[in-house]
């Protein structure tokens, strides 16, 4: 199993530094958060994209996916799918991360299948997969795969991230999760915390998540990535500090550990 961290867990450090605690702690990869007050977003120029990506080539760091906020459920959202997936594609990264977001309406399916469906050609010539992550107006497995079953034939890019803790909310079983989402899934995010009214982050496995039951379902030579949410809770613990327990806890509960 490989391992890979996001920097959603680290806001503000430089990626250069990033990448250094990553590697130091074991990690193999890395998902980037983009938005404007990150490190990485679109505007960034050619010059800039070959050294963030050459940054983390030199760290023996894969940067496994960016963290993308289009909301491909909402009709009116106006991010630029084509415009992330050139900076994905520039950045050498496999995958880029987008939000259903939707509200909630009998229309929510058919906007993302339509807007997937719509990029899904640019990202398979891109070679990256655009992941519909298990959140918000479709948190669970079972409401991700009913719109990545209808993108069909476009299916090549784009599939599915699995975070596990949207779909412990959404009272599906981890079983029922990847039973969904097998045929699908890109990465799973893991994380942990207190309770499902208590969303602080927590220090892997001394939470209420059922992590270790959700990665023994995956397969050995997949993408686990830990997103620890210290952006949006600055009173969780500095995630430094938690990286190598961190990794040794998930290397020991994923099929075949380090990969």
């Amino acid at each position: 199993m490989k391992l890979a961290l996001s920097t959603l867990g680290l806001p503000g450090i430089p990626l250069a530094q990033v990448a250094r605690l990553a590697a130091r702690a074991g990690f193999h990869g890395v998902e980037l958060r983009v938005h404007p007050e990150a490190h990485v977003h679109p505007g960034l120029d050619a010059g800039r994209r070959k050294a963030i990506a050459a940054t983390f080539e030199a760290s023996g760091i894969e940067i496994l996916a960016l963290a993308g906020y289009a909301r491909v459920a909402d009709p009116d959202d106006d991010s630029d799918l084509h415009q992330l997936i050139g900076l994905t594609r520039d950045l050498g990264a496999a995958h880029l991360r987008v939000f259903p977001g939707g509200a909630g309406s009998r229309g929510d399916d058919d906007t993302a299948v339509r807007r997937l469906t719509d990029a899904s050609h640019l990202a398979r010539d891109s070679n990256i997969r655009i992941l519909l992550e298990t959140h918000d107006s479709h948190r669970t497995g079972e409401a991700v795969a009913r719109v990545l079953d209808r993108v069909g034939a476009d299916a090549d890019g784009v599939g599915a991230l699995w975070d596990v803790m949207h779909t412990w909310l959404g009272g599906e079983s981890p079983g029922e999760s990847y039973r969904h989402l097998a045929p699908h899934l890109g990465y799973t995010q893991v994380k942990d915390i207190a309770s499902a009214e208590d969303t602080t982050p927590l220090p892997l496995g001394a939470g209420v998540l059922p992590l270790a039951e959700c990665l023994a379902l995956l397969p050995p030579d997949g993408w686990v990535c830990w997103e620890y949410e210290k952006r949006w809770y600055p009173e969780a613990a500095p995630l430094p500090g938690l990286l190598r327990a961190g990794r040794r806890y998930l290397t020991s509960i994923t099929p075949g550990g380090e990969g």
